[in-house]
């Protein structure tokens, strides 16, 4: 491939993204495939990076979200939190700024499809916003994060408020793993006038959802929304695995 570092300083340049320590960033875009192929090479791929962004994106989105939308219920942030965080949406995220074609990554994964995969793509964004993180901080970071999410905020409201977690789980199950999510009744406590129920959902074998309610219709919508907001426990993909 060509070399690294011009394609580095390009994509940062197209993005925004002026670092401090540029070895971060080659870090954050680097495919362990690439260093499989290369085991001279004495730097790292992106999989840590991966993991901090991760959780720095949660951070960053619950206090946006928190802030933004004071009368928000708790289920409603949750679900909104999972929408922008959902390996579809990071990767698409990813393809706006064109981080395909700016990944390190080794012959044999190119040649495959790999800077097209949902998963690195998504997994080189999470690392992007870490490198970002360690290098400019928190405040740096959700600067050039949240303008991105901010275009997806729209989409990702109308689905939570317009549509029940019912429907939406049903469709994403649907559409990602080929199933149709299973809903059990577990437990029925309390007072026949004031009955808590508490309702699993199962995706396939695995269960992957859990709430309570003073009905089972609304237990339901809870264990859905739990669901909806476990989506990287969900069973994985041929792609994913």
């Amino acid at each position: 491939m060509p070399d690294p570092t011009e394609i580095l300083q390009q994509f940062a340049l197209a993005n925004g993204l002026a670092f401090n320590d540029p070895a971060l960033l080659r870090t954050a875009l680097t495919h362990r495939s690439y260093l499989n192929e290369h085991a001279d090479l004495d730097w790292e791929d992106n999989e840590r990076l991966e993991y901090l962004g991760d959780a720095v994106l949660d951070f960053v989105l619950a206090e946006y979200l928190y802030r933004g939308f004071p009368a928000a219920p708790e289920g409603e942030l949750t679900g909104l939190r999972a929408a922008l965080v959902r390996r579809e949406t990071l990767a698409r995220l990813a393809q706006r700024l064109d981080i395909g074609p700016a990944l390190i990554m080794g012959h044999g994964e190119v040649e495959t499809g790999g800077r097209e995969r949902t998963a690195n793509l998504c997994g080189a964004f999470e690392a992007v916003v870490g490198a970002f993180y360690l290098d400019q901080g928190l405040q740096g970071v959700t600067e050039w994060v949240m303008p991105l999410m901010e275009v997806e905020l729209t989409g990702a409201h109308a689905e939570v408020v317009d549509k029940d977690p019912k429907s939406r789980l049903q469709e994403l199950a649907q559409a990602r793993l080929g199933i149709t999510p299973r809903y059990r009744t577990v437990g029925a406590e309390g007072p026949d006038h004031a009955k808590t129920f508490t309702v699993e959902v199962a995706l396939g074998e695995a269960v992957s959802g859990r709430g309570e309610g003073p009905n089972k219709q609304t237990a339901a919508q809870h264990a859905a929304l739990d669901a909806l907001a476990r989506q990287d426990q969900w069973p994985q993909t041929p792609e994913e695995s």
